[in-house]
């Protein structure tokens, strides 16, 4: 086949391509809705993957990345194959290819075809017989010309293969090694292919592929010169044409020219995404109602309303777990109220327990001047008595009860009536007394002996009484 043959199968094979577009017009209505219901996470299962193509092209003794070759001139042969394509991802697949064709070249010089370089043979043609090669296939770029979907792909190849040809020589005492024995048949090599591709969407089903490859053979004897002891290796080039089809169920869109943008966009924009949306939306907007009602704290007790028994507490009163006020002795008088919150008493004392006669029989109070501890000259009789008592058995324990009056404030006076206690027990601790025997409490301005709205009232409030235990 000569060159101008290889140039009308080409156009024929392009003509054919365009052909496609009118039949498959309906189809890409579909193929767009069918792309629409992809989705951005939604895996390789939602797409066609599997492809299968034809190619025709030109089979040439070198490459565009230059090199030694064993004859001056090559010649335009024709060369065929078919490719099974899995795509993994919009950028990455395998091919598997084989080629068939034919590799021609002459050592004829430029101004005479008969006259031949010395010592050089006239002309090779070598029957490429068979070639297998797997590739790595790579979406370098994607071009989609203000489309929905991405029109034109530029693909980079890279692999590896084995390939069997027969080299014939013609013109010179040469001898041509045909087969690894000799025998006359394929010889057998490896072979390195890399390659360049465009592909340009026809329809949903129809892709035109336009594409160049290199092999690199792991041999010299491609073109029956075979250069013993050398280091050179021969190479040729496919440059091809073809078609390809994408295998598959329509309602998927293939994958090769599917627009990860416009996949995303139409996911967005899909009404029952956005259904789903304002549900969830109004979903956590009633959640957030529920938490609010149930962390509501209307009196700021801590208590959320929910479990709040006593929802109206009073500011700053301390609360139990169900938001009801303490009462730690339990004797009707909230802890807020009560002036003696760990003894029971009545709500007539403020929760202190009734007064009765607290001092011992035989025994004056201990009178304090105002906003002191000191003891006065005048408590030392009374407590040389108690002292002696104590000693001697006759008053077994005693417990000293500090009080105050109503001037300053609750803490102030409570420390106050606490000082004046210990101190009548240090005087008793000094006088020999033991201290086992002694026990001190103070209760600051809650029982009141007189009122306090007189000096004399007051000063009968500061005292330290003497009771039994």
């Amino acid at each position: 086949m000569n060159y101008s043959t290889i140039k009308k199968t080409a156009m024929l094979s392009l003509v054919a391509a365009l052909g496609f577009t009118a039949s498959s017009q309906a189809q890409d209505s579909t193929a767009v809705a069918a792309s629409s219901t992809a989705k951005v996470f939604g895996g390789r299962a939602q797409y066609r993957t599997w492809s299968i193509g034809v190619n025709a092209g030109i089979l040439q003794p070198v490459v565009l990345t230059g090199g030694s070759n064993d004859f001056a001139n090559w010649k335009p042969a024709l060369g065929y194959g078919l490719t099974i394509r899995k795509q993994f991802g919009h950028v990455f697949g395998l091919e598997l290819a084989g080629l068939r064709g034919t590799l021609k070249g002459s050592n004829e010089t430029a101004n005479n075809p008969n006259d031949v370089l010395t010592g050089r043979p006239a002309s090779f043609e070598t029957d490429l017989g068979y070639q297998a090669t797997l590739m790595g296939y790579f979406n370098l770029a994607s071009i989609n010309f203000l489309k929905r979907e991405n029109s034109v792909d530029l693909i980079f190849k890279a692999g590896y293969g084995i390939a069997g040809y027969n080299p014939a020589l013609n013109g010179a005492a040469h001898v041509s090694n045909h087969g690894d024995n000799k025998d006359g048949k394929y010889i057998k090599e490896q072979v390195f292919p890399i390659g360049l591709a465009a592909k340009f969407k026809i329809s949903e089903r129809v892709n035109f592929d336009l594409g160049y490859n290199q092999y690199f053979l792991d041999g010299d004897n491609l073109d029956g010169v075979y250069l013993k002891g050398g280091s050179s290796k021969d190479k040729y080039s496919y440059g091809y044409a073809g078609l390809e089809f994408s295998l598959g169920s329509t309602a998927k869109p293939n994958i090769d020219f599917v627009n990860p943008i416009a996949v995303m966009y139409d996911e967005l924009k899909d009404p029952t995404l956005r259904q789903e949306v304002e549900a969830l939306k109004g979903r956590v907007t009633t959640v957030e109602t529920t938490v609010n009602d149930l962390l509501k704290d209307t009196d700021g007790d801590g208590v959320a309303d929910k479990l709040d028994k006593c929802p109206n507490t009073e500011a700053g009163v301390k609360v139990d777990g169900s938001g009801c006020p303490l009462d730690t002795d339990q004797d009707g008088v909230v802890d807020s109220k009560d002036s003696c919150p760990t003894e029971k008493g009545t709500a007539e004392m403020n929760g202190c327990p009734a007064m009765g006669t607290a001092t011992m029989s035989g025994y004056d109070n201990i009178q304090f001047e105002f906003n002191s501890s000191v003891l006065r000259t005048s408590a030392y009789p009374s407590l040389d008595k108690l002292s002696a008592d104590l000693r001697a058995g006759t008053a077994k324990r005693v417990q000293l009860d500090g009080h105050a009056s109503a001037e300053g404030t609750d803490e102030y006076n409570m420390q106050l009536s606490k000082d004046r206690a210990n101190s009548v027990k240090t005087y008793l601790v000094n006088s020999g007394v033991a201290a086992s025997k002694i026990a001190t409490k103070g209760y600051g301005e809650s029982r009141p002996i007189a009122s306090n709205t007189t000096e004399e009232g007051r000063s009968k409030n500061r005292r330290v009484e003497f009771r039994k235990q």
